[in-house]
């Protein structure tokens, strides 16, 4: 899991959806265990995106919207491990397939 300086020097490429997987997953971790980096992801997401839609002057509720783009980003993360088990465990099949099958050639003849 990423330290308190790890996450803060990350906070923009969360936000920028720049984070590979396992950052992500260390990222998210830490953000839901530390108040402190919790805390300053908001103010980060609050300026900057308070900001930008304050010019385009609609309403806005910023702290589920960041709370919708943190569950967004676990349900990635979750759906990567799903993908990469579903993989594994195909990869797995088709190698219990060419050994059956070799198997059967082997003792046919």
């Amino acid at each position: 899991m990423m330290d308190c300086k790890e996450v803060q020097k990350n906070i923009t490429a969360f936000l920028d959806d720049e984070l590979d997987g396992r950052s992500s997953e260390s990222f998210l971790g830490h953000i839901k265990e530390c108040p402190e980096c919790r805390e300053e992801l908001s103010i980060q997401y609050l300026v900057r995106e308070g900001t930008a839609r304050l010019e385009e002057g609609g309403s806005f509720d910023l702290n589920k919207d960041l709370e919708d783009l943190i569950t967004s980003s676990s349900k990635k993360i979750q759906n990567r491990r799903i993908a990469a088990f579903c993989i594994y465990s195909l990869e797995f099949i088709a190698i219990i397939a060419v050994i059956f099958i070799l198997v059967l050639v082997f003792y046919s003849k």
